[in-house]
This record gives C-alpha cells, structure tokens and sequence, in this order.
C-alpha cells in the first residue's frame, strides 16, 4: 500500500505522468505533482483534490540541478520517487534523425531531461530515503534504451543509461531498504503522440508502427499504474535492480 506515503512523480501534468499522479491520488498517497509548467501542475492537482485525495503543485525544472534541491527541500521527505519526465524530441515522430546525420548540438536536449533529470531527482532524495531506511524510486524508461531506435539513438541512450543508473543505485542502497526499479515503456497514446491516433489508428504512420506490437493498438497511462503501485508499496520490496517492461508486446525480456 501508497497510503499515506509521500510520492514526487516528475512530468506529471500530462500524459502517463498525470495517470501516474491520479492512481496514487486514488492509492492515499500524498502526491507532489511536478512539471516544467506550473498550470498543468496545478490542474493535475486540483483533479486529484476534486476525486478526494492530496496534492500539491511541484513545478520545477528536472535539468536544473539547483532548482531540484530547492524544490525537494521546500516540499519535505520523499518517500518515492517516479522519474517520469522525458523528452522524445520538441518535433515528436517528425524529428527524427539518422545519428550519422546529427552534432553534439542535437543531443543535448534529449541527455539533459532523459539522463540528467533522473539524475538531479534522485541524488535530491537518496540522503533522506537512505537515513529513514526506507525508500522507492521507479523510473520510466523506454524500449529505445533496450533495443535499439534507429532514428532516435541519443533517446535511446539516454534511457538506458537511466536505466543502468538505476540498477547502480539499487545495488547500493538495498542494504536501507531502498528499492530502485525501472518501468519499459512502448508506444504510448499521451499528448505527444496524439496525432498519430487521430484516425483511430488507421493513419499509414500509426499502421507502421503497431505491425511491431503483438497487441495492436498503443498503450495507455491506465496500463502502467497498476505495476507502478506494486513496486512504490511494501508488497514490492524485494523487487530490485529490475527492468520490466509494458509494451504490448513490442520486445521481450527474459
């Protein structure tokens, strides 16, 4: 159970973050809804309030380490950490680029919300996990990171580089209880994507890419919240290290 736990999920105001942000709402957990911009925090708060649980707005900027610490210290103990925030690219599915073809320049975007956001969260929020020898962080990686993204290298690198961050830290901190998981995601239908689904998944691009998922359709925030609950609760706390995807099938992990 999230009942009364303290839970700071990052790009939270819309998409799977703001799923993510409800089903703990929902769970009894007290959640720190964070985003870049303060509106669609604070909306994703008051839809938590309005359904009869606790929220408050975080808006701070993942990439700003500085930023980071001040916001984690004004909101107090995290108990867990969802490190949701990402970025797939400012032009979505129509940025994409051979890595042959890209400069440093065009990394830069994708390292610093991807790797340095996950980071920046969750050296702010080890020391106090660590000292209350009690401790969840659960971040959402992509399958890019596992298997390869032509197209989108530095994404996919990004990822699994959070993602072996991850395993490092639950190496490490096991020992106070602090577990440290990463949650694989696949095509999903948020904001972002959106305009792929518009034609009801019947747009050449959608066909494309839903030949590469056993179940044909995109996932949605309701398919990731469950396994995010288990792994934040007690229920999950010889669940460590661990990469587990939700992906409709796309890949498999053994």
């Amino acid at each position: 159970m999230t009942s009364g736990r303290r839970v700071l999920i990052t790009g939270a105001g819309q998409g799977v973050g703001r799923g993510l942000a409800l089903a703990f709402g929902a769970a009894g957990a007290e959640v720190l809804v964070n985003d870049l911009h303060r509106e669609r925090s604070e909306n994703v708060v008051d839809e938590i309030r309005a359904a009869g649980g606790s929220a408050t707005p975080a808006p701070f900027d993942v990439c700003d380490y500085a930023s980071v610490v001040t916001a984690v210290a004004a909101t107090g103990p995290v108990d867990v950490l969802v490190n949701n925030a990402g970025n797939a690219g400012a032009e979505g599915f129509g940025g994409r680029a051979r890595f042959a073809d890209t400069e440093p320049v065009d990394w830069d975007s994708f390292l610093r919300v991807n790797l340095y956001g996950v980071l920046h969260c969750t050296r702010a929020v080890l020391p106090t996990m660590i000292a209350n020898t009690w401790g969840r962080i659960l971040t959402v990686v992509s399958d890019a990171g596992r298997t390869g993204d032509p197209g989108g290298a530095v994404y996919g690198a990004a990822k699994a580089g959070a993602a072996g961050l991850m395993r490092s830290v639950a190496l490490e901190n096991g020992r106070f209880n602090v577990t440290a998981n990463n949650i694989s995601l696949g095509t999903m239908r948020t904001p972002l994507t959106e305009p792929l689904w518009a034609e009801h998944g019947d747009s050449p691009q959608a066909k494309e890419i839903l030949r590469n998922y056993a179940i044909r359709r995109p996932g949605v925030p309701d398919d990731v919240t469950e396994l995010a609950l288990l792994l934040a609760s007690d229920h999950g706390s010889w669940i460590t290290g661990q990469t587990i995807c939700v992906n409709g099938g796309y890949s498999f992990g053994l």
